[in-house]
């Protein structure tokens, strides 16, 4: 039975308490994101949540699902059809920049405990992978994309990381996207393209 005066009524408990889990961790990062502060940012009962989250990484889980499919959306409108080294860096730019933009999400994404049995996390890494691929296999056709699809998953995650945890300077825009740049070419010099 809904929470007297709950939002439940209109239909869709789960998105309500993915949309709220999102708006907490914007504000708290994930040390609020608890299903009882969800229940009450949705304007459910406490326990109202457990019908769609078994607990928290379930929970965590779904929202991770979320930041990643955004991740793949964020990558492909950096460069939707990437050929070369330039192109590469533009991608690993627009990453670096999703870390920088929505820290609490990406830390969130990767490095909070997760529901292994997730079907959603699960199918929206595989898109994300899927993506990684497809971009070396445009930038480098004549390559094996698997581990380099994984070096450069790596490398755009790195320094993401580097970047969020303060290693490296982020106090402009340019600073962070130089360095990065710097980087993809250092690994993937422009003349490295392949066909």
């Amino acid at each position: 039975m809904p929470h007297p005066g709950s939002s439940y009524h209109h239909g869709d408990l789960r998105a309500a308490c993915v949309r709220a889990a999102r708006e907490l961790l914007e504000e708290d990062g994930a040390a609020g994101l608890s299903l009882r502060a969800v229940a009450r940012r949705a304007g459910v009962s406490p326990t109202a949540p457990y019908r769609h989250f078994a607990d928290r990484d379930a929970l965590v889980s779904a929202v991770a699902a979320h930041g990643y499919r955004e991740l793949t959306e964020h990558l492909a409108a950096a460069h939707p059809a990437p050929k070369s080294p330039d192109d590469l860096a533009d991608i690993a730019v627009a990453y670096v920049r999703f870390a920088l933009e929505r820290p609490a999400m990406f830390k969130v994404m990767f490095a909070e405990p997760c529901d292994p049995a997730s079907e959603e996390r699960a199918a929206a890494i595989t898109a994300i992978s899927g993506y990684l691929h497809n971009l070396v296999r445009g930038v480098f056709p004549d390559r094996d994309p698997e581990p380099l699809a994984d070096a450069v998953w790596a490398l755009a995650h790195g320094l993401a990381f580097l970047h969020l945890d303060g290693k490296f300077d982020t106090s402009t825009p340019e600073q962070a996207s130089g360095r990065v740049r710097t980087a993809v070419h250092a690994l993937f010099p422009r003349s490295s393209t392949i066909g």
